[in-house]
């Protein structure tokens, strides 16, 4: 899907935290005579620094349009936007933080139809912003899990580093020699359903509307032996001590870390300010479920949810021309290597893109990270839906109530399907 980039007035950038009203409602789309002001909503402005490198770089392009970049706290980000879209001072253009409130907006009549913003090919996480065959969103950004690990923890414990032919068996065993030996912990795993959760579903083909969760059982049990041999932090500890993913693995706590691509850019930068120890490290593909994915030939399964930007239902028609070319920029693989030049792990990508990733200084090198970082099949662990967050919430419960000892496996499971099917209902 090429996009043909129509020529739009540009953009000058204004970072403001003040909210502006959107007038219009429903104006028919038309073309500005004169300069367009944008708004954009975004979370954590100092420390998130994509939404100003895409603005600035779309002002370069189209210097009369300007985009004021409206923050929310990002812990109650969706809560916000959606009360400020309510009351008619929404954005203009909102980014979609989390791919399980897509419907919420949608079905609230709060997202305009951006079906006709075309796509570079083979960007990811675009069918996550379809409904029912219609476009309410385009990805920006695509993260993956992949597997970090401390090199110098496994020189110290006398390990082979992972090669991207290891299925969790092969994980398992390294994580349980690495602890044995006493130099750390063989790994760390935050507290998140997804590390879970989101590698069962993908590499078991299937996802959280299934209503069948009975695929979660080996991916439990192989948890809780983990922590029963200390090669891991349980999980009450873990809460109890609010424990952090980014201490855990950048103070040399934990030789191995399931994580997102994003804790790239913040291993360099903390690498690169004291608050990470200095040590070299590299990023695996995870492990796989068996042989038939893993090795450098074949395609690991992993998942990982985009991130994306819609376009408010009631922006006003002279600048709806606007949003979509920002929307079509912000997808593009120009703007992909613009991200990728900051540590982001764009929807879209190509040689260009990664070698602009990869030449961020403190990232490693090595062939095994390029891979890792580029090459995967990447499933949704948040599938399109109105009732993915109803879901996630009951298997969220599910996952506390097993890692935590307060509930077998088969029985914590069968509890959830039930509650699922209850208070939920699948077709």
């Amino acid at each position: 899907m090429k996009r043909k980039f129509a020529a739009a007035a540009g953009m000058a950038v204004v970072a403001t935290l003040s909210l502006a009203a959107c007038g219009g409602g429903s104006e028919p789309a038309q073309t500005a005579d004169g300069p367009v002001t944008l708004t954009l909503s975004g979370w954590s402005l100092d420390t998130t620094p994509e939404f100003q490198v895409l603005a600035d770089a779309f002002h370069e392009k189209n210097p009369d349009v300007t985009i004021e970049l409206k923050q929310y706290d990002a812990a109650e980000y969706n809560t916000l936007v959606t009360a400020d879209l309510a009351a008619g001072v929404g954005p203009d253009i909102i980014t979609q933080k989390e791919v399980k409130f897509v419907t919420t907006f949608q079905e609230g009549g709060q997202l305009m139809d951006v079906s006709d913003v075309e796509l570079p090919d083979g960007v990811g996480g675009a069918s996550s912003y379809e409904v029912d065959g219609t476009a309410y969103g385009v990805p920006y950004r695509q993260d993956r899990w992949v597997l970090f690990y401390n090199k110098a923890l496994f020189d110290a414990a006398g390990q082979e580093y992972p090669d991207g032919s290891w299925t969790w068996e092969d994980y398992d065993a390294a994580a349980e020699a690495i602890t044995t030996a006493g130099v750390a912990k063989g790994a760390y795993q935050h507290r998140w359903q997804s590390t879970v959760q989101g590698f069962a579903s993908a590499q078991e083909d299937t996802d959280v509307l299934s209503g069948d969760y009975g695929y979660f059982a080996d991916y439990y049990d192989r948890v809780l032996a983990l922590q029963d041999a200390g090669a891991q932090v349980d999980f009450n500890t873990s809460t109890a001590n609010q424990l952090t993913y980014q201490g855990e693995f950048g103070t040399q706590k934990a030789a191995m870390l399931p994580m997102g691509t994003w804790y790239v850019a913040t291993l360099i930068s903390q690498q690169a300010s004291g608050e990470a120890n200095d040590f070299e490290w590299g990023i695996a593909p995870i492990p796989q479920l068996d042989a038939s994915t893993t090795g450098m030939d074949n395609t690991p399964v992993t998942f990982g949810d985009p991130t994306g930007f819609s376009i408010n239902a009631n922006i006003d028609g002279a600048k709806v021309q606007a949003a979509k070319d920002f929307l079509a920029y912000a997808a593009s693989l120009e703007a992909a290597e613009e991200l990728a030049k900051i540590g982001i792990t764009p929807a879209a990508s190509n040689d260009a893109v990664t070698e602009a990733y990869f030449a961020v200084d403190g990232a490693p090198t090595d062939e095994l990270s390029t891979f890792a970082w580029s090459t995967g099949d990447v499933h949704p662990e948040n599938p399109t839906s109105n009732k993915t967050a109803a879901i996630q919430n009951i298997l969220n419960d599910m996952h506390s109530a097993i890692l935590s000892g307060s509930t077998p496996v088969e029985q914590a499971i069968s509890e959830a399907e039930d509650r699922v099917a209850n208070e939920v209902g699948l077709d």
